[in-house]
């Protein structure tokens, strides 16, 4: 199994080197380890050279961490001097502050012009802001992971068209979640499997911390949904995943 989205960084986990055999033993082939800023990146890439071949190393600078746009030449340095496989997480977030929008989208479009100049996919965030993150990335030919989708079939659509995949983790397996239907309709060709360690773990582990290992909870339900066998559903989504990043 590949888990396409996490962050595993000694902030959340005490001994990375334990999770890490941990999560080899349990068959977890590679897992995409992301930043979201400057306060994590060094971590990120000195755990991919650490834990090269396991942890994936994508860096960049979150829409909750708008202030870090003064530093955005520092990110194309360490872009240009280092091995990374995307640019991530980066997107639009109006939950928490709608009042900087505007420093928020030019964070992000700075960002993308770093994918373009240096041929990277990206690593998108998205809420409440799905329709100026969709605008922004028509304008563009770039290819990614919506992590952690939670928008409509319809808009789904039109971020596949634009060559994007769905990153689908642990929401998924929440009671009330919509994902199910959305999944019914959409099929498995355009998915990938996510944790976003230590966030949004899957039931039965709601409210405790998550790790890479719980991307069987997604895969599961995922064959509960679709009757797909499980093997086929690795198969498409880890293909998926090789497919974006280099891998």
């Amino acid at each position: 199994m590949i888990d396409s989205h996490a962050h595993i960084l000694s902030e959340y986990y005490e001994d990375i080197d334990s999770l890490i055999k941990e999560l080899k033993s349990k068959k977890i082939l590679k897992v995409i380890n992301c930043a979201s800023g400057f306060k994590d990146i060094d971590e990120i890439l000195n755990l991919s050279k650490k834990y090269n071949g396991f942890l994936y190393p994508a860096i960049g600078i979150h829409p909750e961490n708008v202030n870090d746009l003064d530093n955005i030449e520092k990110l194309e340095d360490l872009i240009k001097n280092n091995k990374i496989i995307a640019i991530g997480e980066i997107g639009l977030d109006y939950y928490w502050n709608k009042d900087n929008k505007e420093l928020q989208k030019e964070l992000f479009i700075r960002q993308l012009d770093l994918a373009e100049k240096y041929n990277l996919p990206i690593i998108v965030h998205i809420r409440d802001s799905i329709g100026d993150c969709y605008d922004i990335l028509k304008t563009r030919k770039l290819k990614g992971i919506i992590h952690c989708y939670s928008g409509s079939y319809e808009m789904a659509i039109n971020f596949i068209k634009l060559g994007y995949k769905l990153g689908i983790g642990g929401v998924l397996t929440f009671k009330n979640s919509k994902l199910r239907e959305l999944i019914e309709k959409i099929g498995i060709n355009d998915l990938v499997l996510e944790t976003d360690s230590p966030y949004l773990s899957p039931e039965p582990f709601r409210g405790k911390q998550n790790n890479p290992y719980n991307v069987y909870y997604v895969l599961n339900k995922i064959f509960e949904i679709t009757g797909i066998d499980k093997n086929k559903i690795l198969e498409v989504t880890n293909n998926n995943i090789t497919s974006i990043f280099d891998i």
